[in-house]
């Protein structure tokens, strides 16, 4: 299992991480792909960038938006392999021409 990450470690960690958010103990994001297609692309991607980490997220898939919900529920919380998973959907999302603001 994965260390905790502290507050600190996360404020610092998000500064690298545009588009992302804490919500509890949870970071979140919501991603605008330039069509369905695109945004079916970004989780296919990053689902099979989640199997390789066996690390899986929330995804919410609403026409070209997604939202995402990272967490690492074995630990209670926050941990690096959230981060990393959160710098690989954004390069799947930037690739696909998506807005990482939301």
């Amino acid at each position: 299992m994965s260390r905790l990450l502290t507050d600190d470690e996360i404020s610092r960690q998000l500064g690298d991480l545009p588009g992302w958010e804490r919500d509890g103990e949870a970071i979140v994001a919501t991603i605008e792909a330039p069509d369905f297609p695109a945004a079916i692309r970004i989780v296919a991607t990053a689902a099979d960038e989640a199997e390789q980490m066996n690390h899986h997220p929330d995804i919410d898939i609403r026409w070209r938006t997604t939202r995402w919900l990272l967490t690492s529920h074995d630990a209670g919380g926050l941990t690096q392999l959230d981060v990393e998973l959160a710098h690989r959907i954004n390069a799947a999302a930037r690739a696909e021409g998506a807005s990482l603001d939301g």
